[in-house]
């Protein structure tokens, strides 16, 4: 009787990749900020270089640490969920001398007054930013969503579900903000007594402001 001869091969184990050192991944984090240029997700640092979001966070720390304490050119920008490398402001004269960017458009008094509403009254609809400016904001919330400084949030339950708007981390990123707890603090109560009153809103909101 023919027996059936098996060959076995060794098994081959997995090694196990070396851990990054504190040191190697401050540089990885750099090199990637550097490389990106823009914002970039904690998330996907994470997944790129395989460590946990305290790891990153460790590594951060001492990246930025690093950047403030030799008041380098760079530093490292935190808002929300991003993070950025982003030049010191304190060396911003040489760096137009030199390069003399075009100035960035700065937002309208009407836009930023419907952005400072959605910004502390969040979650909120286009009508209750209108009861407290006493003007229509279309315009504003339209130039807002496509500058990506807000975003549909949800509806609220109530008649016709109006859209809820909120702010994004490209409003922390523009104000250089961290999260929306480093907002100063304002007094809402005679905003919030016109909000509760209902009454409609007193004019159109000029366009292109």
């Amino acid at each position: 009787m023919e027996t059936e001869m098996q060959i076995l091969l060794p098994q081959t184990q997995e090694t196990e990749k070396p851990k990054l050192e504190p040191g190697e991944r401050v540089g990885i984090v750099e090199a990637i900020l550097f490389v990106s240029g823009n914002a970039v997700e904690k998330s996907e640092i994470c997944r790129a270089m395989e460590i946990t979001p305290e790891e990153l966070e460790e590594t951060l720390d001492a990246l930025e640490s690093g950047y403030d304490f030799d008041r380098r050119g760079l530093r490292l920008l935190r808002f929300g969920a991003h993070v950025q490398l982003a030049t010191r402001p304190d060396y911003a004269h040489y760096v137009e001398k030199l390069l003399q960017p075009v100035q960035k458009q700065s937002l309208s008094q009407a836009i930023m007054e419907t952005l400072a509403v959605i910004a502390y009254r969040q979650p909120v609809t286009k009508a209750e930013v209108e009861a407290v400016r006493g003007v229509k904001c279309d315009y504003s919330v339209q130039s807002l969503v496509s500058k990506g400084l807000i975003e549909e949030v949800g509806r609220k339950e109530a008649l016709g579900r109006p859209i809820l708007y909120g702010t994004t981390d490209a409003f922390l990123r523009h104000f250089c903000l961290s999260s929306l707890s480093e907002l100063p603090e304002i007094d809402f109560s005679a905003l919030t007594a016109k909000m509760e009153s209902g009454a409609a809103p007193l004019a159109e909101e000029p366009i292109g402001e």
